[in-house]
């Protein structure tokens, strides 16, 4: 036996609405919820239909003492119906006018664009330019290592590298020397751990090479001043 489908909202509401129209009086929520199973409506649901029906201004509400009241007529209904198609007609006249106003534009638009040979050719000039401004573009990228402000950003980076490995150099001699006067007994111990960290007798300070600053500059100079400066 198949289960019986339940009604759904629009016909709860249709429902609803009639025990409005046949009475044509005023009822208590109470009074409407025991009235809506008669209708096929279950009472636990009568509340958020009226209330949906309110909110459409199907059925209007009044407070009367402490108890509120509901009521509609249908004539409220047919006056309610006609508000909207009175709005959906002043809309569709609003969205008429901008379709005309959207169609004049596109006529205007349209003018001094019609094809012929001279915009083809100035079309394809145009595209001829904007390829060329992308190659130009690309071949930008490829000389930036020769643009003077990348030369000095690079010389200034090479200059903070400098004085920053300089000062740790200046760093492992203090400690090298207050070793040296805090454990004089480990000194063969200390020149073995100095050796096998990378401090061999030709540890010293670096020297910075001259870097000029030019647009011919050799991008591959500051990777050998590095090197020098290591060696």
């Amino acid at each position: 036996m198949s289960k019986k489908r339940g009604l759904s909202l629009e016909e709860k509401r249709e429902k609803m609405l009639q025990i409005f129209y046949d009475s044509q009086d005023f009822f208590l929520l109470k009074e409407l919820e025991k009235m809506g199973p008669k209708k096929g409506v279950i009472s636990q649901s009568v509340k958020d239909v009226i209330q949906s029906l309110v909110d459409d201004d199907l059925v209007a509400k009044d407070k009367i003492g402490i108890s509120v009241y509901f009521w509609s007529l249908p004539s409220c209904a047919g006056n309610q119906l006609r508000s909207v198609r009175q709005k959906l007609e002043t809309d569709l006249q609003g969205s008429d006018k901008r379709l005309a106003e959207l169609v004049d534009q596109c006529e205007a638009l349209k003018k001094g664009r019609e094809e012929s040979e001279e915009r083809t050719e100035a079309l394809a000039q145009l595209k001829d330019i904007e390829k060329k401004h992308k190659e130009l573009k690309n071949e930008m990228v490829q000389f930036a290592d020769n643009d003077p402000a990348t030369l000095e950003a690079m010389r200034a980076a090479i200059e903070v590298a400098h004085q920053s490995a300089n000062r740790w150099t200046d760093n492992i001699f203090t400690l090298r020397q207050w070793c040296s006067n805090n454990f004089p007994q480990a000194k063969e111990q200390l020149e073995h751990l100095y050796t096998e960290a990378g401090i061999t007798e030709d540890f010293d300070y670096l020297e910075l090479s001259s870097f000029p600053l030019s647009s011919s500059h050799d991008p591959e100079t500051p990777k050998q001043l590095l090197v020098e400066d290591q060696a």
